[in-house]
């Protein structure tokens, strides 16, 4: 058993992630969970179906990594050609395999297939590498060592690859490596900008422990503030970090919103849900993205009753009787509309409280006294009403996104105070 830190590089193949066709969730994925397991990534890669580029990146990662997993390019196909490029690699050959024949026949006659001349090639598997079986799909798991370093061909399909993860491949490495404790734990911050939160935490910072590291995490608004510590004693390590999360705290007191990394939305929904509240909308210049990001979180029905998308003034005045009146003094982009909305919304739909948000997200229609990025936000419930007016810098997602997020928090503030 090997007993140094254990150094893991990703490697994904595919032409379609390089053309930005998909996203590489895969790699995120395993990153997350081999670190849980005390492992850690030195390294993602993305190269093309391209055998000369999987062998250059295989040789670079096993030059500092002490396990390399590949995720892509195992199927049937002509353009998948990572199962004979490591064949080649390992100077071996393609061999047939009963037991991943009889996987594949009994995964296919499951689901009411029979074999193809295609399908049998994943059957054919390097002669020297052990193989793990894939019960829900048809591409077997490759498991090389060499130099003890362990090199793992995955699926490219999410659920497969997640599926061997789980239950094979991460277990059969913890019985190879040793790896100490690692522990994250994520404080999240609202009201201060990166570079101002550095400054009002700097002698807090400075004095952190050795094993134990800070990362800023900025995002619309909010900044997470990741502590991140390794050690053999794992009991001593998370008395550590809380200790530095205590100290924090007496630091920045209730400008921390979270002591947990989930989203404003889950944060919300878990406040709702216990006060027994439910939530309606009303939304025009985020145009349906704060009930979206509730309506994300599962079992959001149990608070979240509906919304209205009043973009045009229209709709404002005829569904949520909006003054008129107000619309032509005040325009919609202004306190007394936002309010209006907040209530309006709250009593059509019968909740026990709302958001309203009425701005101007870009990248036209600013003027002077209402440039781009001022945006009104109201909370109300039944009875206390709450507006307040923003001026977000950035571009229209930008805009979008942090009058959603600062539309949550204040809901947040009106819910729990």
């Amino acid at each position: 058993m090997n007993n140094q830190g254990v150094q893991v590089e990703i490697i994904s193949i595919g032409d379609e992630i390089l053309i930005g066709q998909i996203i590489d969730t895969n790699s995120a994925w395993m990153a997350v969970e081999l670190n849980k397991a005390g492992f850690e990534i030195v390294q993602i890669t993305s190269v093309h179906d391209n055998a000369r580029q999987i062998v250059e990146s295989l040789n670079l990662a096993l030059q500092r990594a002490d396990i390399v997993i590949f995720t892509g390019g195992i199927g049937p196909t002509k353009d998948d050609i990572t199962k004979q490029t490591l064949c080649n690699y390992f100077n071996t050959q393609l061999i047939f395999n009963q037991q991943t024949y009889n996987d594949i026949e009994q995964l296919l006659k499951h689901r009411k297939l029979v074999i193809n001349e295609l399908t049998l090639q994943q059957a054919w598997v390097p002669e020297n590498c052990t193989i793990i079986r894939n019960p829900v799909g048809t591409a077997p798991i490759m498991w090389f060592e060499r130099n003890a370093k362990i090199i793992v061909s995955m699926p490219g399909v999410p659920y497969e690859m997640k599926n061997a993860m789980s239950n094979e491949v991460i277990p059969r490495l913890q019985k190879n490596f040793y790896t100490p404790t690692l522990i994250h734990k994520t404080v999240q911050v609202y009201g201060f900008p990166e570079s101002a939160l550095a400054i009002k935490i700097a002698e807090w910072e400075n004095a952190l422990p050795e094993n134990i590291h800070l990362a800023y995490l900025p995002n619309y608004g909010i900044v997470k503030l990741r502590l991140s510590g390794n050690s053999d004693d794992s009991p001593a390590l998370e008395f550590s970090i809380n200790q530095q999360i205590a100290g924090l705290t007496e630091i920045l007191g209730n400008a921390i919103i979270s002591f947990e990394d989930v989203s404003v939305e889950i944060l919300v929904g878990n406040l709702l849900k216990s006060y027994g509240k439910m939530i309606a909308t009303a939304e025009s210049c985020t145009g349906g993205n704060i009930a979206h990001k509730i309506t994300s979180v599962a079992g959001s029905s149990e608070y979240f009753k509906g919304s209205v998308v009043a973009y045009s003034n229209e709709v404002k005045a005829n569904i949520l009787k909006v003054s008129a009146d107000d619309l032509e003094t005040f325009g919609a982009v202004s306190k007394e509309v936002v309010e209006q909305m907040a209530s309006g919304v709250r009593k059509l739909l019968k909740t026990d409280v709302s958001i309203a948000t009425s701005g101007i997200a870009g990248p036209s229609g600013g003027t002077d006294e209402k440039p781009v990025g001022t945006v009104w936000i109201a909370v109300c419930s039944e009875d206390e009403l709450i507006s307040c007016e923003f001026r977000f810098g950035g571009l229209r997602e930008q805009i979008i996104e942090r009058t959603t997020q600062a539309a949550l928090l204040m809901l947040k503030d009106l819910i729990a105070h």
